[in-house]
């Protein structure tokens, strides 16, 4: 059994180190999910969050590609996020939670998480996992595994 003191040593020590979270966010129900975790983890340990929305750019080059095509799709993509990262901004400071948001054009969604994390110094991602197997995931990949491989914080992935 864990005694008062005990239990204070430590949260004093999860208060150090989870400070600043980071919540790749993509709009599906499974960062939602992440998101709700992240919010409990920063009431109890006083922590800020930051919202990332990465929105694939350059996806699709080839001889017959429009760029004016992928911009305004990028423009309606970001658009969307914005509404979205506004609600959940909402709902953290709502809980008493500090939090900001960035949207980000990227290449590769899985390192651009890894180097945003790395140079913002973020102490945790909290990260949503789609939950493919199999050929799914050899196919399609998987953000979550590839952000928790490559991060240098540790990383909580939410299903």
């Amino acid at each position: 059994m864990i005694n008062a003191k005990e239990t204070a040593s430590v949260r004093r020590r999860f208060e150090k180190l989870f400070k600043n979270i980071l919540i790749p966010f993509d709009l599906s129900t499974h960062s939602t999910r992440a998101f709700k975790v992240a919010v409990d983890v920063a009431k109890k340990y006083d922590s800020k969050l930051t919202l990332l929305t990465c929105l694939e750019g350059d996806a699709w080059h080839h001889k017959f590609y429009d760029a004016r095509a992928d911009a305004e799709l990028i423009k309606k993509q970001k658009k969307a996020s914005q509404k979205h990262l506004e609600k959940l901004e909402t709902i953290a400071r709502k809980n008493n939670v500090s939090v900001k948001s960035q949207i980000i054009t990227s290449k590769s969604v899985v390192n651009d998480i890894v180097v945003f994390a790395k140079s913002r110094k973020y102490d945790l991602i909290v990260i949503g996992s789609h939950g493919r197997t199999g050929l799914d995931k050899a196919i399609l990949g998987s953000v979550a595994n590839g952000v928790s491989q490559k991060a240098r914080c540790p990383v909580l992935i939410v299903k």
